[in-house]
Parts: C-alpha cells; structure tokens; sequence
C-alpha cells in the first residue's frame, strides 16, 4: 500500500518586523524601513534585526551592522525593536493557522510549518486551503505572508521562499525532483557556505549535482551527513511536522558601548549574562545540560565554544564557570571585543530526572533552596537588587 502523500505548508511572514511598522504607521509605507539598533548617525553598535523590501533594494539584510545600514541608507526610517508588539501580533498570526489545522510547528517568530494532511478537505484542495491562509492572515492582519506547498518540509521552506513578497508556490510530488534538481546546492537545508564551498570543490554546484553522486563517496567525504544531503537532493524528508513547541535553548547577549580589551569588563558581563540565563531557566522550569559562549571580535568575526556538563543545571554559578572556560581561550589585548552571549541549550525539564537511580545530593538541594530565595527577592525588588560577584 503506497504511503500517503503529505501536505506540507511553510508560511513565512513578509518583511515582519518592518511590515507591522510600515502598517502601523502610513508615513513608512513605501520607504526603506530598517529596525535594529540606534544607527547615531553612523556610529551606532548594533546590528539590523529586519528591514522592508525597499530597503533590501538598497544591499541592506538582516545581521548588518547598523552603521553599515545607515551608510548605505541615510535616508532610511530608522525604528527600534518593539518585540512586545510583534509578539502580539505573531500571536494573532498563529491564531489564524489554528483555524485551518491543530498541527502547526513555529519555527520563529513569523514563520512556522503547517500539515494540512488531515485537514485541507474542510477547505477545498490543498492549493485552495494555501490561497485560503494567506487571504486569513491578511485580513486578520493587514500583512502578506509567502507560503510554499510541498510533499515535504524541506521543501515547503524552499518553495515560501521563491517567489516572496505575496508569493506562494506549491510542488506536487510528481514535480519534486523536478523542483529541487536545478536549484543551487546552498538551497538544501543545513548546507552553509563552508559546506558549499566543499561540495564546489568536488564539482557539485546544483541540488541535481548532488543528487547524482554516489552515496557511499558522500559518506566518505562527509560522514553521515553525506547521506542526509543525498537523501534531501533526491527529495527525502521524513520528518514530521513537531507539534510540541518545545524551548530550545535560552540566551542573553550583549554588546559592548565601544570594543572592549578589559578583561574584568568582559567577565563582569559574562556573569551578568549568566545571571539571566539561569533566573530564565527557572522561570520556564528547564535545566540543560550545554553551555555555549559566543564571542563577536572587533573585526565582526565570531566564534562559538560549547561545553556539555554531566548533568542539567540552571545554577548561575555553573553557567558562569563554564562559559568563562571557554571566554580563556580568547586574549582580549590581542583582539578587543565587541559582542559576548551565553546560550544554554539540550534542555529539559525540571522535573527530569537526569539520573534515573541517581539521588540529589543535600549540596544540590541547598543551591536549589538558596536560588528560589535569590529569585523571590529579585522578583520583588528587581534584577538589580543582587549580583553575583565574579571570582
């Protein structure tokens, strides 16, 4: 019996943040937007968090730096983050995909992945389901959303993606591998520039390219994700549309007022950050057990060390001793920094057990009584009502 065929949507939100601003405000409509960080007239730190189509016409993304932004486009509606208001209205977004099936998997903010299997029936065909969504959204919103129809997820994410702003492109699974052979290699999930810079090297440029290789000579080049890149050129994704929503990981960053060579400067922050990142973990109930430090040069290259620990925690101190070990390897005097952040990630729950026969030690309990204390008295006179000293 064949399997049956799925069908898969990913929308992805045009231009969010920019677009709820040129809604919100008719003087923006039609003008390059930019939102991020303060440009000060060129001098600004921070990056762009997101810009309108008009101001990708002028070489801007997101990830640029802001002066770099406002250089390009001095004449630019410069914006803040308003992330409260975007989340009401991801929230509004969401909503509206709920009215066409319960299996949504967000993947950010403004954009998620729909599995329409079971439900597209309700509203006519699967491409009427699609013309269907964005029409929803953009009553409900006033904003457009490009979606893409696929037998697949990999797929659906490609397909949003070609014909945006408004767009929407479906791909039948007669027509998928006629879909994904021509395009470049870079279009398939998981492969960054240094992956396509390897695979340039060995005379494979398009996802056909791939395709066509020898599986067992991938897996000697590649390792396992040789065979994972071959089956994603032939058009294989087996994976499911996750329900769970489940926290991945939970971060802090900050960057500095000017590049930074002090060594107490960068570890007072490193525990501030370490700070937060614990009192978030028991706020959302998770430990985890990998511990990340991002470090952003002055000359914007940045590196990321991750070390994974025995256990789960979200105790300050065990955060910070792990993300200062790996902050060592870096020599401020020699390079001054820009940008320091600190992700704990591989979470689970509070209520895990990490050792299924394992006791909690007294010690353990004592930490977890005295960071409940901490938390109480931060929530009723502040964050800064106690800091950690940095040892």
């Amino acid at each position: 019996m064949a399997a049956k065929e799925r069908y898969i949507v990913h929308v992805d939100m045009d231009a969010f943040f920019a677009s709820v601003e040129q809604r919100d405000n008719p003087a923006c409509r039609g003008k390059p937007v930019i939102v991020g960080a303060d440009p000060e007239n060129g001098k600004g730190r921070g990056v762009v968090s997101a810009c309108s189509y008009e101001a990708r016409g002028a070489d801007i993304h997101s990830a640029m730096p802001i002066s770099i932004a406002y250089k390009k486009c001095p004449d630019a509606v410069f914006l803040p983050v308003d992330m409260a208001k975007y989340a009401r209205v991801s929230r509004e977004i969401f909503g509206i995909m709920e009215r066409f099936t319960p299996d949504i998997e967000p993947v950010s903010i403004d954009e998620a992945f729909m599995d329409i299997t079971g439900s597209y029936h309700l509203f006519g065909t699967p491409l009427e389901t699609c013309h269907k969504i964005k029409a929803a959204v953009k009553k409900g919103t006033g904003l457009t959303a490009s979606v893409g129809l696929a037998p697949n997820k990999m797929t659906a994410k490609i397909a949003s993606d070609i014909n945006k702003p408004d767009g929407l492109v479906t791909v039948s699974k007669e027509e998928l591998l006629d879909f994904l052979h021509p395009l470049p290699v870079d279009k398939l999930w998981g492969v960054g520039e240094k992956t396509r810079a390897a695979l340039k090297r060995i005379g494979i440029y398009t996802v056909g390219d791939l395709a066509k290789r020898d599986i067992k000579e991938l897996e000697r080049i590649f390792g396992k994700n040789g065979q994972h890149a071959w089956e994603l050129a032939n058009g294989i994704d087996p994976r499911r549309v996750e329900t769970t929503g489940i926290i991945k990981s939970i971060s802090n960053e900050y960057t500095f007022a000017q590049d930074t060579r002090e060594k107490c400067e960068i570890l007072d922050t490193l525990m501030l950050l370490s700070e937060k990142v614990s009192r978030r973990l028991r706020k959302s109930g998770f430990k985890g057990k990998t511990v990340t430090l991002k470090i952003r040069l002055g000359d914007f290259r940045t590196y990321t060390r991750s070390v994974t620990l025995e256990a789960p925690t979200n105790f300050v101190d065990v955060i910070y001793k792990s993300s200062r070990q790996k902050a060592e390897s870096f020599d401020p005097s020699a390079e001054p920094v820009r940008l320091i952040g600190v992700r704990v990630s591989n979470l689970a729950s509070v209520s895990e057990r990490s050792d299924l026969f394992g006791e909690i030690s007294e010690r353990t309990r004592k930490k977890e009584r005295l960071h409940k204390t901490l938390d109480r008295i931060l929530d009723r006179f502040g964050e800064s009502a106690l800091r950690h000293r940095n040892v």
